[in-house]
């Protein structure tokens, strides 16, 4: 009643305000105001039985108790996690935002592994300047066609074709990590990450940006803020609205990085179409022709080429949007996934020489390329990234608009509240990882995977939404983590409350990933 009553105070004051402009927009924009309020309230009617976090204020929720920087909020929700381990979720409203934090393998599996719970949360419109509506932001239809589409690119044929990039820049890294050989303690973070920012950029629009030879490239930290200002927005509900954002020094920001980046991708996109363009009327003009076996084939000549089912090729912004989601999804999640297997490899040396033993029986002393069969025998590696990626997931929580009313765990959860997914806590379940907090990559081991609930463990999501690029990001691992091993043995001193972990766009550490490198010999083994 209350909410009817609202309502219909709204739609009195619009007609008083129509005897002049300025009232009408006063007015309307009070309906939305008074809408909104209305929405909320019959929300927290239907949500008030769900376990709910203290502190909640009216209008603005948790959000004055929620710290803004991305350190103290992902420290502050992992918190909550734990305390409240023995409820199967958690609710708490963010701004008019209800959200329900979910941790527990079982629940999980209702959210992720529903065909109709496909749609990203409110909050990752926040992306949509920036990445338009591709495979990452979309929904419904437009989602189900682009992913139907894309799918192909990501076989394991086509991908075979950036082994070559991957172990290039890996040894690019190798020969920028000598001069600390024998020396203090360095942070290898922004390393690795540049070392993956040069093979998505390859990889992706067939662009060397020489980003491990030039790390003050415009475009380079044009990525790097974006991502931060994206991840402070999120956590800002007074920045949601577009026109409060501008006023402030981080809305300005936003749209000159924005303007670089996109500037960036549309000249490469646009130089790639008429090469590719010159090249089919050459081979038009001499039918003896053929495609130059040296020239490497990035993910953008096959956007460019790529038709759906009625014969229609992507548009021009269209190849940009899913430029620029490979471009943000495909460096800095892999990045870090490298940087804490390095961690955990460095402070736990038994582990890290069982890897030195499979290198050598794949690699013996040679420093070659990695091929295609040498990743496959890269078992015990492989489990060591999964390990790695279980107790510090890239993404270490992502998040579901419910599109429809659900049960999860018994309680009734109703069409609009956004569903936070918390693969860090999920992963700590003492049921299917007992002491959750060892770096056991024994865990994955086949015969160890008897009976874990599958949901237990989805570091790239799961369900019809799971991320596309996994096999990409997995063979790249392999590629970087085997050349660095192979050249160094690494020690890491850290401890874990050291780290500083900010679970921001990604899983960062903010003191950082500080490690200690010695020539690899067979000591270490």
């Amino acid at each position: 009643m209350l909410a009817l009553w609202l309502v219909g105070l709204g739609q009195k004051l619009l007609i008083w305000g129509a005897l002049g402009a300025v009232s009408v927009a006063g007015a309307t924009l009070l309906l939305s105001l008074l809408q909104m309020v209305a929405r909320c309230a019959r929300q927290w009617q239907q949500l008030r039985g769900l376990p709910t976090l203290p502190g909640c204020y009216p209008l603005v929720g948790h959000a004055l108790m929620m710290k803004p920087e991305g350190k103290e909020f992902f420290q502050q929700l992992i918190c909550y996690t734990e305390e409240y381990r023995h409820f199967p979720l958690l609710k708490l409203w963010l701004g008019p935002v209800p959200l329900l934090a979910i941790y527990n393998a079982e629940n999980v599996e209702v959210i992720l592994s529903s065909s109709s719970q496909i749609d990203k949360s409110c909050v990752y419109k926040f992306l949509e300047p920036w990445l338009g509506l591709g495979l990452l932001t979309s929904t419904g239809n437009k989602w189900r066609s682009r992913r139907k589409l894309l799918t192909p690119t990501f076989h394991f044929t086509i991908l075979e074709d950036f082994l070559d990039v991957m172990n290039e820049q890996a040894n690019v890294l190798v020969n920028k990590l000598e001069k600390h050989v024998n020396q203090e303690a360095f942070n290898c973070f922004f390393y690795i990450t540049l070392c993956a920012l040069d093979i998505i950029c390859e990889t992706a629009m067939g662009k060397n940006v020489g980003a491990q030879s030039n790390d003050d490239s415009e475009y380079v930290r044009a990525i790097y803020r974006m991502s931060d200002l994206i991840s402070r927005r999120m956590r800002m509900p007074w920045l949601w609205l577009d026109f409060l954002f501008l006023m402030y020094k981080e809305g300005w920001e936003h749209k000159r990085n924005l303007k670089i980046l996109h500037n960036f991708t549309n000249k490469v996109i646009s130089e790639r179409a008429k090469e590719l363009k010159r090249d089919e009327e050459h081979r038009s003009g001499d039918k003896d022709s053929s495609p130059s076996k040296n020239k490497r084939r990035a993910f953008l000549d096959l956007l460019l080429n790529v038709t759906d089912d009625e014969g229609n090729k992507l548009s021009h912004e269209e190849v940009r949007e899913e430029v620029d989601t490979f471009m943000f999804e495909g460096h800095d999640t892999t990045a870090a996934a490298i940087n804490w297997s390095l961690y955990l490899l460095g402070s736990y040396p038994e582990v890290q020489k069982h890897v030195d033993r499979e290198l050598e029986e794949v690699f013996g002393k040679s420093d070659r390329p990695a091929t295609v069969e040498d990743l496959k025998k890269l078992r015990y590696l492989e489990c060591v990234i999964k390990e790695s990626l279980r107790l510090f997931p890239s993404v270490p929580l992502f998040a579901r608009n419910l599109t429809e009313d659900c049960e999860v765990a018994g309680y009734k959860i109703v069409k609009g509240a956004q569903a936070i997914i918390v693969p860090y806590a999920l992963h700590r379940d003492p049921r299917y990882f007992p002491n959750p907090e060892e770096f056991q990559p024994e865990r994955f081991f086949p015969e160890n995977l008897q009976g874990r609930h599958p949901f237990a463990y989805v570091p790239f999501s799961a369900g019809p939404r799971n991320c596309i690029g996994q096999k990409f990001a997995t063979m790249e691992e392999k590629v970087v983590l085997s050349c660095i091993l192979r050249h160094f043995w690494v020690e890491s001193n850290q401890k874990r409350e050291e780290l500083g972990l900010a679970g921001e766009l990604i899983l960062r550490p903010t003191n950082g990933i500080w490690i200690k490198l010695t020539r690899r010999n067979g000591d270490a083994s």
